[in-house]
């Protein structure tokens, strides 16, 4: 496959900066989804009839029958004013493509080419979920509860990764990438003039009081051999210099990798919250959004995927956890599932405007993909 895979390059090339300067953000890629499906076509590759709106699936099987392996790839840009200066440089004004879903399509694609060029000898299925809205965090489900995932045994994904070099792949068994959760605090009071702050209770005061207790779960409440990250990431109150508000909100995220530190953080969370509004005579309320869970690989598929990487020719390493979501973790929740790091060589890291990767990574992804896939349909 090496040969055609090299024939394919600067296919793949071409498809990933077309995508590159279109970009669509979640749940509106909807000319994505024609691009893929008109690649689709052109090859050959059957197209599966699933209710989607956005994101599409297709898939090759073999002549000989057996199990449905799947390959996944996201397809969804971010609301990111491009500053690359890149001469494919996004076309569509505060949109760009900063996390590297079209470098995942194009390496998608090119498996999906590779292994149509083997199809005869297949035993089973391949199936190629493009994915929508993996930054919302709810794409995968969507897939999920499209029906997309049915009969599939085992299923693969990657993520680009900027600090690893072209030619190099990270692969670990167990947790690879965070369970992400969010909040919203609403912090009442009673609003006065800041220079008689006894006439009214002060939010501000106590959201500061919240801000500082919450430093406190992973300081104090969570084991130093676990993991976990809390974030206030917004604070919204007041309006003038000299008026106390009546309320604050706070916003902000939870970044954890264990199922049984993920589950105790939101009890923490309302134990300070009670101990301010006993403190502080507000009233608070919190709200609590479950994000996707902690992408955790099976051990068969992370050692299937070791072997396919080495036999194209990838060096292998052990990445560090990221604390970075990824809602691929809601088909590990169904199925077992293998997802790696794939080097890059990129200059400024995910979600930055000036984002870069390293078209070459593309032909040596491509060919993971389809090896990984042949090794699995063989041990299912």
């Amino acid at each position: 496959m090496e040969g055609l895979a090299a024939e394919l390059t600067p296919q793949l090339i071409h498809i990933r900066r077309h995508l590159h300067q279109y970009p669509e953000v979640a749940y509106e890629e909807v000319e994505t989804t024609r691009a893929i499906r008109g690649w689709l076509a052109q090859a050959g590759i059957r197209i599966v009839d699933v209710p989607l709106q956005t994101g599409i699936v297709a898939e090759v099987s073999g002549r000989e029958d057996g199990p449905i392996i799947a390959l996944r790839a996201d397809i969804d840009a971010l609301p990111i004013q491009e500053e690359t200066g890149l001469p494919y440089a996004s076309r569509i004004a505060g949109k760009m493509h900063a996390c590297g879903h079209d470098f995942h399509t194009a390496a998608v694609l090119g498996a999906a080419y590779l292994l149509k060029s083997q199809e005869e000898h297949l035993k089973g299925t391949v199936r190629f979920i493009f994915q929508p809205a993996e930054e919302k965090g709810t794409g995968a489900k969507q897939i999920v509860e499209s029906g997309a995932l049915e009969g599939v045994q085992a299923i693969f994904g990657m993520h680009n990764k900027p600090d690893l070099e072209v030619g190099t792949i990270g692969v670990k068994a167990g947790p690879l990438m965070a369970a992400v959760d969010g909040f919203d605090i609403e912090v009442e009071g009673v609003g006065t003039h800041a220079a008689i702050p006894e006439e009214g209770i002060d939010p501000i005061v106590a959201a500061a009081q919240i801000v500082s207790s919450l430093q406190t779960i992973v300081s104090r409440n969570i084991s130093p051999l676990h993991n976990a990250v809390v974030s206030v990431t917004s604070i919204h109150g007041g309006t003038t210099w000299n008026v106390l508000p009546d309320k604050v909100v706070l916003g902000g995220t939870v970044r954890t990798f264990q199922d049984e530190v993920r589950a105790k953080i939101p009890g923490h969370f309302r134990r300070i919250i009670e101990g301010v509004t006993a403190a502080y005579g507000t009233k608070i309320s919190l709200r609590w959004f479950e994000g996707p869970p902690s992408v955790n690989n099976d051990d068969g598929l992370t050692q299937l995927s070791v072997v396919a990487a080495q036999k194209v020719g990838l060096q292998v390493v052990t990445p560090a956890p990221s604390p970075a979501g990824e809602d691929f973790a809601f088909y590990q929740q169904r199925i077992p599932g293998s997802f790696v790091f794939m080097g890059t060589s990129g200059t400024k890291e995910w979600h930055h405007p000036a984002f870069t990767l390293d078209d070459r990574a593309l032909t040596q992804s491509a060919l993971y993909f389809a090896e990984v896939a042949i090794a699995a349909l063989g041990e299912r």
